[in-house]
């Protein structure tokens, strides 16, 4: 089976699993939002991804794509978006870093009017290296932690100049995204990838944000004893009243079986722990950049380091510690050999939220200065109130008096 025939199954499974991006193709297929435009998508390409993309370009856009980051990306689905009209992308899996941002340039090179992000990569090389095509952007979405401040940083410099929607903010994105579908997929691919029992293991979980609540929960559902580490005293106290140990992380290193990193933070796994941490060891990171492990440092320490296993590198220190790395520090649960990212129904969320976010701003923009926005709620409402039909859940509504009530503010309409 060639990579085209591949990628298409790949798209056609997904596809059958993202009932909102088939109501949003019923909906905006014969509206064009699009129309005329140049939609440049950078994220992780996979299957998902690439019925998001799809979706686009049924709404009307002339879609360009990269991979975020390279080593996630599935060149079967590549091929078999490059085979469909109106859809151009630019990915391969696992070039070089200066491969990858040539491959990011090619797609900026298409002047994209909107730009849909993931850890504002495409949206910094546009401001930075290409000022002269920023008059071409009307908006950008982004959706990850990562690039929210990546924007934020841009913005206290004055280099937004166009609006830009924290779609990453959103409660349908933290609240399932980064909770169920970091925290599932993070787990299930670590285990692929290691063939490891979890149950019973100590295991160290870096960071109490979304990502982190939900790598921690469900190791904790699974049966491991979890330890976290923070740099925030309010996520500190809500992992301890979780029920989640809570320690500084040259504590937690010494008996930890596996370490899992979710903060968004360079370091976080450094020489000085690396010198402290047990024998065997697995650590594995679910944070968007792979700098969250000192891969550089560790290589330096090791004797010797050797591939134990597909995606597994074991780093022996001179002392005979063992010191293993999955998939060379980068995204667990996207670049593990076995990997496949996040479930299907999350990401059909997830990008729907990309895809109502980005309507919105079109249909706004005049409103709308330069600056990061939260995106408004009813957008929100609007993606979760789908999702709900196509599971065939009803929900209650306010009746008048209810309405009003949450209106009152004088006592005497507030007991009558």
């Amino acid at each position: 089976m060639n990579d085209i025939e591949l990628g298409r199954r790949k798209l056609d499974w997904a596809r059958s699993h993202m009932p909102i991006h088939s109501e949003l193709r019923r909906i905006h297929g014969a509206r064009h939002p699009f129309a005329g435009l140049v939609v440049a998508v950078g994220s992780h390409i996979e299957a998902k991804t690439g019925v998001f993309i799809e979706t686009l370009a049924a709404a009307g856009a002339e879609v360009v794509f990269t991979a975020s980051v390279a080593a996630t990306t599935q060149d079967d689905v590549v091929a078999a978006l490059n085979a469909q009209p109106g859809i151009t992308g630019y990915a391969r899996r696992g070039v070089s870093a200066e491969e990858s941002v040539a491959l990011h340039e090619r797609t900026v090179a298409h002047k994209p009017n909107l730009i849909l992000d993931d850890a504002a990569e495409l949206t910094a090389l546009l401001v930075h290296r290409f000022p002269e095509h920023v008059a071409e952007l009307l908006g950008m979405c982004e959706q990850t932690a990562t690039g929210v401040q990546r924007l934020h940083a841009m913005e206290r410099q004055g280099l937004i100049t166009f609006p830009a929607y924290a779609v990453n903010d959103t409660p349908m994105k933290h609240d399932f995204d980064n909770v169920h579908g970091t925290g599932e997929s993070a787990l299930a691919n670590l285990a692929l990838a290691t063939n490891l029992l979890l149950a019973g293991k100590r295991v160290v979980v870096a960071g109490f944000g979304y990502c982190g609540q939900g790598v921690a929960q469900k190791a904790k559902g699974w049966g491991a004893r979890v330890t976290v580490t923070e740099v925030d005293p309010r996520k500190a106290l809500r992992a301890h009243m979780l029920g989640f140990d809570v320690a500084p992380m040259a504590q937690a290193v010494r008996q930890a079986e596996v370490i899992i990193t979710t903060t968004g933070n360079r370091d976080v796994l450094r020489r000085e722990h690396f010198e402290a941490m047990p024998d065997g060891v697995v650590l594995a990171n679910a944070g968007h950049f792979h700098v969250e492990i000192d891969t550089g440092a560790l290589a330096e320490m090791a004797a010797a380091s050797r591939e134990v296993r597909p995606g597994i590198t074991e780093h022996r220190l001179a002392d005979g510690r063992r010191i293993n790395v999955v998939a060379g520090a980068e995204l667990v649960n996207l670049a593990a050999p076995t990997a496949m990212g996040h479930p299907v129904e999350v990401m059909d969320q997830t990008f729907a939220m990309q895809f109502m976010a980005a309507v919105h701003l079109l249909e706004h923009r005049a409103s709308l200065g330069a600056a990061v926005y939260p995106v408004p709620d009813e957008v929100d409402r609007q993606v979760a109130q789908i999702k709900l039909r196509t599971l065939g859940l009803r929900i209650d509504t306010l009746t008048d008096d209810q309405r009003r009530y949450q209106d009152s503010w004088r006592s005497e309409d507030i007991i009558k």
